[in-house]
């Protein structure tokens, strides 16, 4: 029977990509495992994401305890993103994930050579 996205399956695999699973959550934390973010900036170095799409991932990232969430006390208000010391401990896996996708594109871009090009 399939577990509901909602409820956290006893498989190790389902629960870590419960937590990435996403179409932006790997770029937004490939972003960040540079530097801190503030919303706009990671907006911007992501072409595609809508803003409502960006603050989505991001609140739950916070949530799953990957992201640490800061609010300045300014005006306007400035919110930074960075990485938490538990979130750092999926860098190594977002480097063999991304590793393994650009294999899986050199095969599909070999096998059908009208394929886009990984930028």
């Amino acid at each position: 029977m399939p577990v509901s996205k909602k409820e956290l399956s006893e498989c190790p695999i389902d629960a870590m990509l419960s937590v990435i699973d996403g179409r932006w959550k790997g770029t937004i934390l490939w972003r960040l495992s540079d530097r801190p973010m503030r919303t706009s900036e990671l907006a911007r170095s992501i072409p595609g994401i809508t803003e409502r799409m960006l603050i989505r991932h991001l609140q739950e990232l916070v949530r799953d305890g990957i992201l640490i969430r800061r609010q300045e006390n300014v005006v306007p208000p400035c919110v930074r993103y960075s990485i938490s010391k538990y979130g750092l401990t999926l860098v190594p896996v977002l480097e063999v994930i991304c590793a393994w996708g650009r294999n899986h594109l050199r095969r599909l871009h070999a096998a059908s050579p009208h394929a886009l090009p990984c930028k």
